[in-house]
């Protein structure tokens, strides 16, 4: 996957409402815990992936979350299901979306943002978690619709010993 750099953009002003527009939904569903509404959102060859810091290689580094699609799916029927007790009841959540920027690709479109999510610790505490970093979206179109290729989360802090990500970053 590869970085954003700051260059003129490479869409229009109607390519960049809809893929700003997809970048939001996929965050608002994640953090309503709409699982299979999420879900749908992804290729089939997907990858979901979560760095312990940017500039790692996932086949030499380890990762937070590195999911193809298969375990994409799995991670969202064991949420689904209320027996992922890190996540039953759900951390409520709301994230903020900034910075989008948009270029073209030769198959979509690669998107970068910066984010901060903030979640309460429904299931004990009720501590209130700030998480910060920027995320890399990579869409094509499937049968006439963006879908989302890959995920890529960069914490600020992801390098550092960090509380458990199951939920949906």
């Amino acid at each position: 996957m590869s970085t954003m750099t700051l260059e003129e953009p490479t869409v229009s002003a109607a390519e960049q409402r809809e893929v700003t527009e997809f970048v939001y939904r996929e965050a608002r569903l994640a953090d309503e815990a709409r699982y299979a509404d999420w879900e749908a959102l992804w290729t089939d060859d997907a990858v979901y992936w979560v760095p312990r810091a940017e500039g790692h290689d996932p086949n030499t580094h380890v990762s937070h979350i590195y999911d193809n699609r298969t375990r994409l799916a799995t991670r969202v029927r064991q949420l689904a299901t209320g027996y992922r007790f890190s996540q039953e009841p759900a951390s409520p959540m709301r994230r903020l979306l900034s910075n989008v920027e948009i270029n073209r690709t030769d198959d979509g479109y690669e998107v970068g943002s910066n984010f901060i999510l903030t979640e309460i610790v429904a299931q004990s505490t009720h501590a209130m978690r700030v998480w910060a970093g920027r995320t890399t979206h990579r869409l094509r179109r499937v049968d006439g619709a963006l879908r989302l290729a890959s995920k890529k989360v960069v914490l600020v802090n992801g390098d550092e010993a960090i509380p458990t990500l199951a939920f949906l970053i």
